[in-house]
């Protein structure tokens, strides 16, 4: 196993300071076998990310060390690193078995097997035992992405780095696929890095994960913590439904604290004593019809059916909100929240 550092990293593409910067001091440790995914909206530097790890990009200033050793400048078939593309990359006029074997024409096959002993090992490990002899445009798109993963993993490398291989799936196939991935992750215990832009994908997978934007590092933490205490508005806003309300210090008792938001006083636990603005979030399954505090009459716009519940999209105050609701709501709903089911961000 291995551990992966990035200190201060940047990277930035252009000259005489006119370029473009894709990544600004990133600071991240990838623990040993941790299945860590970086996820964040497109052009956010997810990808430049795993690119400098993979040798792919130079650092424009920082540093890539595995378990202590630097990286950079090591050329990518130096650094004993598996990628799989979002592409899949597959050789179209090799069988699956000479595709998933191709790593080893370059590496000894690990713990004394033969070529042979370690293609059909993988195979059977992605659940592909008896394709050995098709030909990759034969498989489904599921298939192939199997496939990839276990070219990338054929010579046992110490990192597997994975850029958004399931975004051209369809939703199920997507579900079924990460799970395997987690497992055969687990089996091996192989130090991962996963890019994608789906939050829910992010969310399931992950032992930890990275919330970026703009090139830097918003968040980093297990994915209940990501989820339940967003650490900036962007994380908030980002991942998953959720609304936001900036408000006013009005008055404070014990740990309550009253703040208004466009006239209507909402009651919030454990307002810093120095504060005169807040911003603070509410998850849409924190607001209940059946709660007696913090309560709006939401204009509804939009009901979305998703069998166990309905998300609904409306307006209070001018302000969007998004519900989940157990059955279809009419014109307008009122929904409140406890004190302390709210969550702070930082004050915009």
């Amino acid at each position: 196993m291995t551990e992966l550092r990035l200190e201060g990293v940047s990277k930035r593409y252009g000259t005489d300071g006119d370029g473009t910067t894709a990544l600004s001091s990133v600071d991240l440790t990838v623990r040993d076998g941790e299945f860590f995914t970086l996820v964040g909206p497109s052009g956010c530097g997810k990808t430049t990310t795993l690119r400098a790890i993979a040798g792919f990009e130079e650092p424009t200033e920082g540093s890539v060390s595995f378990d202590g050793t630097e990286m950079t400048g090591v050329p990518p078939e130096r650094r004993d690193v598996g990628v799989v593309f979002q592409s899949y990359a597959l050789f179209p006029h090799m069988s699956v078995a000479e595709n998933v074997g191709y790593g080893l024409q370059f590496r000894e096959p690990p713990g004394g097997t033969n070529e042979e002993e370690r293609v059909a090992e993988l195979l059977e490990l992605v659940d592909l035992s008896g394709m050995g002899e098709r030909s990759p445009d034969q498989l489904s798109g599921g298939q192939r992405q199997r496939v990839a993963l276990a070219r990338a993993l054929a010579p046992a490398p110490d990192l597997l780095l994975l850029d958004e291989p399931m975004s051209a799936l369809d939703a199920r196939l997507r579900e079924s696929l990460r799970r395997q991935l987690k497992r055969i992750q687990s089996e091996l215990e192989i130090t991962t890095v996963y890019v994608t832009h789906d939050q829910e994908e992010a969310l399931a997978v992950s032992d930890r994960l990275a919330v970026m934007s703009d090139g830097r590092l918003e968040q980093v933490g297990p994915p209940q913590e990501i989820y339940g205490e967003p650490a900036t508005r962007f994380v908030a806003e980002f991942v998953g439904d959720n609304n936001v309300f900036d408000a006013t210090v009005r008055e404070r008792t014990g740990h309550t604290t009253q703040v208004d938001h466009g006239g209507r006083t909402f009651e919030l636990r454990d307002v810093p004593a120095d504060a005169s603005r807040v911003s603070f979030c509410v998850r849409p399954d924190a607001l209940s019809q059946a709660a007696d505090r913090n309560r709006i009459t939401v204009d509804v716009e939009t009901s979305e059916f998703l069998g166990e519940t309905v998300r609904v999209h409306g307006r209070w105050n001018d302000h969007a909100v998004v519900l989940r609701l157990e059955e279809m709501p009419g014109e307008a709903v009122t929904v409140g929240f406890e004190p302390g089911d709210e969550h702070l961000v930082e004050t915009s």
